[in-house]
C-alpha cells in the first residue's frame, strides 16, 4: 500500500514537472521547431496556401466572360433582321453563327456548340413598320448561369439598340428634331456604377472570399495533424500557458499567410484591396488564433495524425456555402442558420471582404469581431475541458 502511494506521488510530481516546464515561450519555440521538422504539416501550413495563391485565381484571370458562342435563326431575312444580326455580331459578349432552322440551333446547343440562340420570326419587319407589337425569342442554357447571362444581355443590347433607332426614325418622321427624338428614347438615363468590383469580374468576387476559407482549412488541418502527432507520441499534454504558446506559434504561420494574400496575391490579380489595412491586420490577429484553437480541439478529439485530413478535407465546400457569401444566409434552412455560427469562416469571410475591399470601419464590422472572439473563448474552453478530462483519465489509469 505504501509502495503504490509512493509511485502515485512520484507520477504526480512528474506530471507537475512536465506541465510547469511548458511555459509560453518554451512551447512557442518547440512548436515552431516541430512544424519545420514535420514535412506534412509544413506543406499544409505554408506551402499549400502559397500554391493556392498562385494557381486558384489563374482560371478567372480574364474576369469577365466574353465571346460566348451563340446561334441566330433569321426567319424574316429582311433589312431589319439583318440589322439585328449585324449588331449582335458586333457585340464583344457574343460569337454568332447562323442556322437555317430552330431545330439545327437546338441540336447545336444540346451538343454544347453554342450556349443559346435567337429566333427572329417571319414578318418581323412588316409588323414593326405597321406599328404592331413584335418580338424576337432568345433561348439560353440556364444550366450555366454565367453563359446564360451573357446570351441574354448580349442579344438584349443588340435588339434594344435597333429598337431605339426605329423609335427615333418614327419620331423624326412625325416632325420631331433628331436631337429631341434621340433624347426621348431614354427620358430617364440609367447609369450603373458597380462599387468594390468595378469590372464585375468573377475572380474579384470569389477569390478574396475563398482565400479566407483556404487560410482556415490549411491552418485547421495542419494544426489538427500536428496535435494528433503529439498525441500519438504522448507529447500532447501541456499547461494552460503551454497551450497558449502553441496556439500563438501556429497562428503566426496563419498570420503570415494572410499577409501574403492581402499584400501580394490580391495585388498581382488587381483585386480591390487595402481599403482598411489596419482593420484587416487586426482581423487576422483574431481570426488565426481562433482557427488554431479549433484545430487543437479537433486534434485532441481525433487522436490520430491522419484523421484530420480524412474528415476535414470534405468540409470546405459546406463551410463556404453556409457562410452567407455565395448564398443569402436568411434563405438557408433555420437549423443551418444556427449551426453556421459555430464555424470561423461564417463571420470571417464577410468581415474580411468588408474591411479589405469595401473599406468598412471597425465599428461597422464589430459583429464579426465579437463573433470571432466568442468562438475563440468557446474553443479554448473546450480545449481546457478536454485537457482536464485527459488528466483525470490518466490519474485513474495510474491508481
Amino acid at each position: 500500500m505504501s509502495l503504490t502511494s509512493k509511485n502515485h506521488s512520484s507520477t504526480t510530481a512528474d506530471d507537475s514537472s512536465e506541465y510547469s516546464s511548458q511555459h509560453f515561450l518554451g512551447s512557442f519555440l518547440q512548436t515552431l521547431k516541430d512544424v519545420f521538422s514535420d514535412k506534412g504539416v509544413l506543406l499544409l501550413l505554408m506551402i499549400a496556401p502559397i500554391i493556392y495563391g498562385f494557381f486558384y485565381p489563374w482560371p478567372y484571370s480574364t474576369e469577365v466572360v466574353n465571346h460566348v458562342p451563340v446561334g441566330i435563326v433569321d426567319n424574316d431575312n429582311s433589312n431589319l433582321s439583318r440589322t439585328i444580326v449585324r449588331y449582335a455580331s458586333a457585340s464583344p459578349q457574343l460569337d454568332t453563327q447562323r442556322f437555317l432552322s430552330e431545330q439545327e440551333a437546338k441540336a447545336a446547343m444540346w451538343s454544347d456548340d453554342i450556349a443559346g440562340y435567337m429566333v427572329i420570326p417571319s414578318g418581323l419587319e412588316q409588323q414593326v413598320m405597321s406599328g404592331k407589337e413584335a418580338s424576337v425569342s432568345v433561348l439560353g442554357n440556364g444550366g450555366y448561369f454565367l453563359l446564360n447571362k451573357n446570351v441574354q444581355t448580349g442579344f438584349l443590347k443588340a435588339v434594344s439598340t435597333v429598337s431605339a433607332g426605329i423609335e427615333i426614325k418614327k419620331n423624326v418622321a412625325q416632325g420631331a428634331y433628331l436631337a429631341t427624338a434621340a433624347a426621348n428614347t431614354q427620358a430617364v438615363p440609367l447609369k450603373i456604377i458597380p462599387l468594390y468590383n468595378q469590372t464585375e469580374g468573377y475572380g474579384a468576387y470569389v477569390v478574396p472570399a475563398v482565400s479566407i476559407l483556404i487560410l482556415q482549412q490549411t491552418l485547421l488541418m495542419s494544426t489538427a495533424m500536428l496535435v494528433g502527432t503529439w498525441y500519438e507520441q504522448r507529447r500532447h499534454r501541456a499547461s494552460v500557458r503551454g497551450w497558449l504558446g502553441r496556439i500563438a506559434a501556429l497562428s503566426t504561420f496563419g498570420f503570415m499567410t494572410g499577409c501574403f494574400y492581402y499584400g501580394w496575391a490580391f495585388e498581382l490579380h488587381h483585386y480591390a484591396r487595402g481599403q482598411n489595412m489596419i482593420g484587416s491586420l487586426l482581423f487576422l490577429l483574431l481570426f488565426c488564433p481562433t482557427v488554431a484553437t479549433l484545430g487543437c480541439v479537433l486534434g485532441l478529439w481525433f487522436r490520430q495524425r491522419e484523421r484530420s485530413m480524412q474528415l476535414l478535407i470534405f468540409s470546405s465546400l459546406p463551410m463556404f456555402f453556409v457562410s452567407g457569401y455565395p448564398w443569402p444566409a436568411y434563405q438557408l434552412p433555420e437549423f443551418l442558420q444556427i449551426i453556421r455560427w459555430l464555424i470561423p469562416t461564417t463571420p470571417a469571410i464577410n468581415t474580411s471582404v468588408q474591411l479589405n475591399q469595401m473599406g468598412a470601419s471597425l465599428s461597422q464590422v464589430a459583429l464579426g469581431f465579437y463573433a470571432l472572439a466568442g468562438l475563440w473563448v468557446l474553443y479554448f474552453m473546450l480545449l481546457m475541458l478536454i485537457r482536464w478530462y485527459d488528466c483525470v483519465q490518466q490519474r485513474k489509469a495510474l491508481l
